[in-house]
């Protein structure tokens, strides 16, 4: 294996900071910041969600949303309510229009092959 090919792989003091759950784990991450667990000192990565803050491992259906982002994903993309007087608009003439447009498609290549038969007929019967 070639030497200084890849980055050292150490233990890491993971930290949940949603719960404030503590772990170590091999990574080749190479943070900054020490801390010290278990009466030895780690280097430290800081993560927003783990196995203990989130919905799928804790059974629970809310979301620890430590920095917001579902918030601004719905301010974002709120559907606007109309009012109740107001209606739909009709879809009915556009799927109509969709209707024709395809038929008219059909039509054209169906021409277009009966015309390439007629052609290859005529040349059929030249040559014999």
């Amino acid at each position: 294996m070639k030497k200084n090919l890849h980055p050292a792989y150490q233990d890491i003091l993971f930290v949940d900071t949603a719960t404030g759950k503590r772990f170590v784990c091999g990574s080749t991450l190479q943070p900054k910041d020490t801390e010290t667990f278990e009466g030895k000192e780690y280097p430290v990565y800081k993560v927003p969600v783990s196995s203990d803050s989130h919905p799928f491992f804790t059974g629970s259906d809310k979301l620890v949303d430590a920095e917001g982002r579902v918030d601004r994903f719905n301010k974002r993309y709120v559907t606007k309510q109309r009012p109740a007087n107001e209606t739909a608009p009709e879809l009915k003439p556009v799927a109509e229009k969709k209707v024709a447009a395809k038929k008219t498609a059909v039509k054209k290549a169906v021409k277009k092959v009966v015309k390439k038969a007629a052609v290859k007929k005529t040349e059929d019967k030249e040559k014999s």
